[in-house]
């Protein structure tokens, strides 16, 4: 991308837009949530960084950037809306998924091929399916097993998946730490997580006492805090792998002692 692109994006002259600490951010935050509507407006005006970084992402779909920038800023905005400081992390962190998730749900919803409601209801549901067989067989499932699982034939299934626009399974690396593989759902927070779940359900109080402090304050913090490994990695000050790592070996010692 030239650096006049750099500067003018959708109508933005990036060069031009205000520029704020993080200690100054997080007071705008506080106002703006509290109903001040001016600062609200300088703290959307001061990020408006974060939308054009992420509709780069999308620049090769053929839609048009002014559309996506307008769905990013409303993303943007619901992160400022939704956005808890007690949780200590930067807003950056927290607004970037929300700006990309709106995307992506602009994108779904204005696709040309239009899917009808029980087929995408079929397709989220395999994928679920693929989580939890995944979760039980430790390894990939077939097609005809996550057929099964749903009571669906297996073509019907093949054609749900192949309907939604880029299914992605919750197992799929998004990149690599220090030879550590970081997956999609070390990245998200899910209250119907199958490992919170498990936890909650069976009784861990001696099995917890095995563990080391640090293993039971990253396990504290994620399944009964329901914080996300990126929250606990910036808390705790080691790598998001690092707590993927320790958070793995943990329950798999768990299971083992139950």
């Amino acid at each position: 991308m030239t650096m006049a692109n750099k500067v003018e994006i959708c109508g933005v002259n990036t060069a031009k837009l205000p520029l704020y600490k993080e200690a100054e951010m997080m007071e705008m935050i506080a106002a703006a949530q509290a109903g001040d509507k001016e600062i609200r407006d300088k703290f959307i005006q001061g990020n408006l960084r974060l939308v054009l970084s992420v509709i780069q992402r999308f620049s090769n779909r053929g839609e048009n950037p002014d559309d996506l920038f307008q769905v990013g800023c409303i993303g943007l905005i619901k992160a400022l809306d939704n956005f808890d400081m007690s949780h200590g992390v930067k807003f950056s962190t927290y607004a970037v998924p929300m700006i990309i998730g709106e995307i992506r749900r602009y994108l779904r919803d204005n696709n040309s091929i239009r899917v009808s409601r029980s087929l995408r209801d079929l397709a989220y549901k395999a994928l679920q399916a693929k989580e939890n067989l995944s979760n039980q067989l430790l390894r990939e499932p077939t097609i005809a097993e996550i057929a099964a699982e749903l009571c669906a034939e297996r073509e019907d299934v093949v054609l749900a998946l192949e309907s939604i626009q880029e299914p992605v399974s919750l197992f799929e690396p998004v990149f690599h730490d220090d030879g550590d593989a970081i997956y999609v759902m070390d990245q998200v927070q899910d209250t119907k997580n199958t490992d919170a779940r498990w936890i909650e359900n069976l009784s861990l109080s001696e099995a917890m006492k095995k563990l080391s402090p640090r293993e039971r304050h990253i396990l504290n913090m994620r399944f009964f805090e329901g914080k996300t490994q990126m929250e606990v990695a910036r808390e705790i000050s080691i790598s998001q792998a690092q707590v993927s790592r320790l958070e793995k070996n943990a329950l798999k010692y768990m299971r083992k002692y139950v």
